[in-house]
C-alpha cells in the first residue's frame, strides 16, 4: 500500500565508536529544531576515512539502539552495517529516499574539514539541508554547503577522547555503563 506522503526524516550517520551523551545532545537539539517526524540514526559498518574501530560494528549498533532508546522519535537503523562495508553517504542516502523524504543530514562540525571529499559531495550538497552540530574547539566553516542549519551543541567530548581516555573527569557523565565496562576492559 502506498503513503500519499512520505515521513520527512533527519539522518545521523557516524561510527558511534562508543556512543555517547553529545551524540545524545545532538539528537535532543535536532528534534526540538527541526519539522520532522522521524530522525534516523545510522552507524557505520566503517567510516570511509577510517581504517578500524574499536568496537565491532554489532556491538556498536547495540550500544547506539541502548543509547537512543528513550527517543520515540528516533530510530537506529542497521543498513551500513548489513552492507558489511565501509558505505558512502549518498548510498545511505539513495536507500532511505526511497521508504522517507530525507531532509536533513546531521553532522558534527569536526566533519567539515573533510565533507567536499565524500563521495559525490557535489549531488549530496543539492538534495539535503546539511544540520551541523557544533562542537568545541572546531570552526564551523559551512561556505561550501548549499543549504545548513546550525545546532548549537558545543560539547566539548568525542568518541576519540573517550577512547583514548584523554583527560575526562567525567566520564561515567558521559557513556552508558555497558559501554564505559568495555573500554575499560579494553584498556
Amino acid at each position: 500500500m502506498f503513503k500519499d506522503t512520505l515521513e520527512t526524516v533527519a539522518l545521523f550517520g557516524g561510527s558511534f565508536d562508543p556512543p555517547h551523551f553529545g551524540h545524545q545532545s545532538v539528537v535532543k537539539v535536532a528534534l526540538e529544531l527541526l519539522n520532522i517526524d522521524k530522525l534516523i540514526v545510522v552507524p557505520a559498518y566503517l567510516n570511509p576515512f577510517k581504517t578500524s574501530s574499536l568496537a565491532t560494528p554489532t556491538q556498536r549498533l547495540r550500544w547506539t539502539k541502548e543509547v537512543f532508546k528513550a527517543f520515540p522519535k528516533v530510530m537506529v537503523d542497521d543498513y551500513e552495517i548489513g552492507q558489511g562495508k565501509a558505505t558512502p553517504t549518498v548510498q545511505t542516502l539513495a536507500h532511505f529516499q526511497k521508504e522517507y523524504e530525507v531532509k536533513y543530514l546531521i553532522i558534527g562540525a569536526d566533519n567539515l574539514a573533510s565533507i567536499e571529499k565524500w563521495h559525490q559531495f557535489e549531488w549530496l550538497n543539492k538534495q539535503v539541508t546539511w544540520v551541523v552540530a557544533t562542537r568545541a574547539g572546531y570552526k564551523a566553516d559551512t561556505s561550501v554547503l548549499a543549504h545548513v542549519i546550525l545546532l548549537e551543541v558545543n560539547q566539548d567530548v568525542s568518541s576519540t577522547q573517550i577512547r583514548t581516555a584523554e583527560e575526562i573527569e567525567n566520564i561515567d557523565d558521559l557513556i552508558k555503563d555497558e559501554v564505559l565496562e568495555l573500554l575499560r576492559t579494553k584498556g
